[in-house]
């Protein structure tokens, strides 16, 4: 279970992995290939590396330590008899991808149903965007440049609701465009860098129903259709039907709306097929993207998702899902419990409640031997006093 085991019992923690709980109920079930049971099951695995992000650990080294030193983590998040770290290593590269995948999904439509939909205006946001990790030379896969090994993350990220969605794992060549069609749905629109510019992929986008607005590079040549009316004195200054791209070589078959912007003396030009938006809204839409960059920083910083404690490409995706899991639980748990967004304040509170009830436990627990030795020393001063009478 993702609860307390045996003597400690903390509120906190199990009010902040509740959510898993209910879902490892119908997650599907990891068996072991051969007749010998798991050391480590999966439910095991998932505590431990959801304890791994919580309280910011920066390796496998220092997690098993603390599984074995720490009272708390001894007791409530490491398995019976303790783990070894060949175990764990084993577990992380080699099982429990399926069961997270699993939980990831129910875990976005779990905070969708609990997280307000901001911008409902704009329609349903997605983010896209690669994110690097660093990996070191033994990591054979994660192709990257001549001495130099990196993967790269590929994330779907609801703007309106500020959680991640997708996760696609590549080596850090990856080409990042094929996985726009894959993250989104139809009915949602991308929101997009001019990296993922590409003319063929705005005509398939449409095709499938699925919308986008993606900065496009200045020099993109545009064969203007439609020309819509902008102020001079505004910072949109650029507004129109077009097909973008050269005739016969790379231009879109299905017309696209480009829009153009300054601001602090910078020119941007977005291209979408969401004519139903204003000049401003699709500017105010492509500034959401940042919400990624930001969620991205935080991420990194406060849950030290890059810090390896895999070197497989299987095992990294088992860490990264494991580091979304435990955003979108703290996303859930500063909501329910504060109807907040997700902030280091609150899960330092957390870090410190799970701390409180420890040392709530060990004085519940301590107090009655106190009491015990009390009793003894009286009935032992009234049999000296006996004595001496």
């Amino acid at each position: 279970m993702l609860f307390s085991k045996k003597k400690i019992d903390s509120c906190n923690y199990n009010r902040y992995v509740s959510p898993v709980k209910f879902i490892l109920n119908y997650c599907p079930v990891l068996k072991s290939r051969g007749d010998r049971p798991l050391k480590l099951t999966f439910e095991d695995q998932l505590n431990a590396l959801l304890y791994f992000h919580l309280y910011e650990h920066e390796s496998g080294r220092e997690l098993i330590q603390e599984l074995s030193e720490n009272e708390f983590a001894r007791q409530c998040i490491a398995p019976d008899g303790g783990i070894s770290r060949s175990s764990f290593s084993e577990a992380i590269n080699n099982r429990g991808l399926e069961q997270l995948q699993f939980i990831f999904k129910e875990l976005v439509k779990k905070a969708g149903r609990i997280l307000p939909n901001e911008f409902s205006d704009f329609g349903e946001l997605i983010a896209i965007d690669g994110s690097l990790i660093d990996a070191c030379l033994s990591m054979y896969w994660a192709d990257y440049r001549k001495g130099s090994k990196k993967a790269k993350g590929h994330f779907g990220f609801s703007i309106n609701q500020g959680i991640p969605t997708h996760i696609y794992l590549t080596d850090g060549n990856g080409a990042e465009r094929p996985f726009v069609s894959k993250i989104l749905s139809p009915g949602q629109t991308g929101v997009m860098d001019r990296g993922y510019q590409c003319h063929d992929d705005f005509d398939l986008l449409q095709e499938e129903g699925k919308s986008f607005i993606c900065r496009i590079k200045e020099v993109t040549t545009r064969t203007v259709l439609e020309k819509f009316t902008t102020s001079c004195d505004d910072f949109v200054f650029y507004d129109a039907k077009v097909r973008l791209g050269t005739q016969g070589i790379n231009q879109t078959k299905t017309p696209v709306r480009v829009v153009g912007y300054e601001i602090d003396k910078k020119k941007y030009y977005v291209a979408t097929d969401r004519f139903d938006l204003s000049a401003h809204q699709i500017a105010e839409a492509y500034k959401l993207r940042w919400s990624i960059e930001s969620f991205f920083k935080w991420w990194k910083k406060h849950l030290k998702v890059y810090h390896l404690i895999a070197r497989s490409e299987y095992g990294l995706m088992v860490q990264i899902l494991a580091g979304l899991i435990s955003y979108l639980l703290m996303a859930i748990y500063c909501r329910e419990e504060y109807g907040e967004k997700v902030s280091i304040k609150r899960i330092r509170e957390l870090r410190n409640g799970i701390f409180n009830d420890l040392c709530t436990e060990e004085k519940s627990i301590s107090l009655p031997i106190k009491a015990n030795k009390t009793k003894r020393s009286k009935k032992k001063k009234r049999k000296r006093s006996y004595a001496r009478g």
